[in-house]
Parts: C-alpha cells; sequence; structure tokens
C-alpha cells in the first residue's frame, strides 16, 4: 500500500492578482475587492493592504480606516471564473484526480506517483505550469492528506512551495497558532484562548473527551486536526453546470401568496446548496405549470451570488411577470444556473455583514437540525 500523497494548490490573494494582471498600475498597491457600498465587505485584499491589517469579511468602512489610501474595486466575478477555468484545464490535462474546493483551490491525489515521476518534483513542475501559462501567484503544500497539505500551502505564501514528510505532521503543525487550522474560526479560538490554549501542540494534548464536552461533537474534529488526522478524500471534480427544484401542490391554487412562499422556500433550499458547495449561481429561472398542463417559465441573468435575499427577490420579480393568466396553478420550479466555484460566504461584493452573518448563522442551523428548520418571514 502507497503512502497517500496529496497536494493542495492555492492562488494567492486571487480576485487582487488577476486585477493587478488586467491593469498593472495596482501592483505594489493596497488594494481591496469587494462591495463598494458604505455597507460592503472585504472578498480579498493585496499583500501591501493585509499589512495595515486589512483581512476578507472585515467591513470595507473598517478597511479603510485602517488604510485609508486603498483601492477598492467591485469584483469581476466572470474575469475571476474564466481564469479559474483555464487552470482547472491545465491542472485536468496533468492530474491523475483532482477535486476543485473553491474558485481558487485545488486537491489533487499523487498516490502511486513516486514510483514513476516523484511527486514533489512533478508538484513543483504543474506549479510553475500554471505560473507561466496564467502569470498567477500560486502556492502548493504536498503532504499525506487534504488538512496537512491546506496548513502546508498557507504556511509556503506568497507564492511558495512546502512539503510536509510523512509522519512530520504534527511536528510541522504544533508550533502554529489554533487559528491556522482550518474551519477554526473567531469563536472558537477566543474559547480555546480562554482555556490557554493557543498552539496546536497544546490542543493537540488535550483528551478528545474534553474537548467533546467543551464543543460538543466538533471537539473531536479539532483534536484529529490538531494531531495532523484527515482521511477525507479527494473527490473528483466535475463541472455541474445548474441545478433545480420543483413543487407540485396537492390542489392547484390561485393565492399569489402561496406562491410567492412557496417559491421563496425553494430559493433558500438551493442557495443553501449552492453555498454548501461553494458555487454561485449567474442565471435564475421560475416556472409554473397551469391546471391545464401549459408550462412558462422566464429566466433572467444576474451577478454572481448565492445570497438569499438576493435570489429572493429576483425570483418574486420573475414570478410577477410570470402570473399573468390568472388561472390555476398546479406546479412551480426554480433553476440555477451558470454556476462557477466562488466563496459564497461572502456573497462576494453585494452582501453587508450583517446578512453574510445572518446567513452563515441559518446555515449551521440547517445543517445540524435539516434544511426545514428555519423559515423566511412574509413580509
Amino acid at each position: 500500500m502507497f503512502e497517500r500523497a496529496i497536494l493542495h494548490l492555492d492562488l494567492d490573494a486571487f480576485f487582487v492578482s488577476v486585477e493587478q494582471q488586467r491593469n498593472s498600475a495596482l501592483k505594489g498597491k493596497p488594494l481591496i475587492i469587494g462591495g463598494t457600498s458604505a455597507r460592503g465587505v472585504v472578498a480579498s485584499c493585496s499583500y501591501e493592504a493585509r499589512a495595515y491589517g486589512v483581512h476578507s469579511a472585515m467591513p470595507i468602512k473598517m478597511a479603510l480606516r485602517l488604510c485609508p489610501d486603498a483601492i477598492v474595486l467591485r469584483g469581476d466575478m466572470e474575469a475571476y471564473s474564466h481564469q479559474s477555468k483555464i487552470i482547472t484545464e491545465i491542472i485536468r490535462e496533468e492530474a491523475p484526480l483532482f477535486e476543485k474546493a473553491s474558485i481558487d483551490e485545488f486537491y489533487l491525489d499523487l498516490t502511486g506517483m513516486d514510483r514513476h515521476f516523484g511527486c514533489w518534483l512533478w508538484s513543483k513542475e504543474l506549479r510553475q505550469k500554471v505560473i507561466r501559462e496564467t502569470g498567477l501567484p500560486l502556492s502548493l503544500g504536498l503532504s499525506v492528506n487534504k488538512l496537512v497539505s491546506k496548513v502546508g500551502a498557507g504556511e509556503a505564501k506568497p507564492n511558495g512551495a512546502r512539503l510536509v514528510e510523512a509522519g512530520t505532521e504534527r511536528a510541522f503543525l504544533a508550533p502554529l497558532p489554533v487559528r491556522k487550522l482550518p474551519s477554526v474560526g473567531q469563536a472558537t479560538c477566543k474559547k480555546l484562548s480562554f482555556m490557554g490554549v493557543r498552539t496546536v501542540q497544546v490542543l493537540s494534548q488535550i483528551p478528545p473527551l474534553l474537548l467533546q464536552r467543551e464543543f460538543g461533537q466538533p471537539g473531536l474534529s479539532l483534536w484529529k486536526k490538531a494531531n495532523g488526522i484527515d482521511n477525507s478524500p479527494v473527490v473528483p471534480y466535475t463541472d455541474k453546470q445548474s441545478i433545480s427544484t420543483e413543487h407540485t401542490f396537492q390542489v392547484d391554487t390561485i393565492d399569489m401568496q402561496s406562491l410567492r412562499d412557496q417559491i421563496t422556500d425553494m430559493v433558500m433550499k438551493l442557495a443553501f446548496e449552492l453555498r454548501q458547495s461553494q458555487k454561485l449561481t449567474s442565471c435564475i429561472a421560475v416556472k409554473l405549470r397551469y391546471t391545464d398542463f401549459n408550462t412558462f417559465s422566464k429566466q433572467r441573468k444576474i451577478p454572481y451570488t448565492a445570497n438569499d435575499q438576493a435570489l429572493i427577490g429576483h425570483a418574486h420579480e420573475l414570478l410577477e411577470r410570470l402570473y399573468e393568466r390568472r388561472q390555476l396553478v398546479r406546479l412551480v420550479g426554480v433553476r440555477f444556473s451558470g454556476l462557477v466555484q466562488g466563496n459564497p460566504q461572502l456573497n462576494l461584493f453585494d452582501a453587508s455583514e450583517a446578512e453574510n452573518r445572518l446567513m452563515q448563522a441559518l446555515d449551521r442551523i440547517r445543517k445540524r437540525f435539516g434544511q426545514g428548520a428555519v423559515r423566511r418571514a412574509r413580509h
């Protein structure tokens, strides 16, 4: 049995790098990509801006207080998606098995390749090919699992490479602050800090039962991460272009409020699915089937998003335009298409910090209790 070899590729400050490639005058400047409204949030920022304490998900207002000279650009998701597709095709041509984790992150399973090529040499050559063909900076981490490779790529930034030899995972992770572990957020870090836990080494020495008592089931996951344990597979990448759902009423209806409520529930279900798969949609369609089985639909192109509120608004407007016959309705449907990999937690360039936090809280409830656990109230 071969030792696993998992490669993580992470494009550095991806949105910023694309903008700097399009306009070289932006290089070396403090640059913020995000919402340009007063309530917008930072989707990405240059290393020059990070030096002032600016970071992703920070309100634009706060970022500009920290770095008044920063240039703020509203993101161009189409340009970022185009570059991501180019990189995906380069990887597809070279890699035996890869997973596209987001618009700017990839996992590759290179297990067994050492017999013929040498995983480390092959990984560095692939990185250079991506840089050469796109002009974009790229960091990589190589280890025996996805967790350590992701942390390794993070430690290699900017534009570097890190090999974590098999058997050295715990030693590599030990001196790092706990916030460097994937999916360990601010609230968890704060609670660990109150417990006197600030480094991965200290976290790794806490009995898993104690962590479960303090954090519930995620406590065991914390212990495994701290000890470099991760058996999750690289999931083969498939480029799904659309998602949809339909609802057939038990009794045909003409009640417009019922139609709106059903559309709302379906949009929230699909938007949650988008966010869980780290995707954004650029086209929404609504379908109506009347009691005589005549079926009609309307669609519209929209800015890339996975935000409930924005999508519900578009869906309701399409419903109003579509429902003209004043006949009983038998079925309603919603479809999202033009999907791209993206960071739905930020809704990129439209949602406020408060909206983002609300969506994240609702998603946690849905994951724990099921999608029907929360519904949007009528306006």
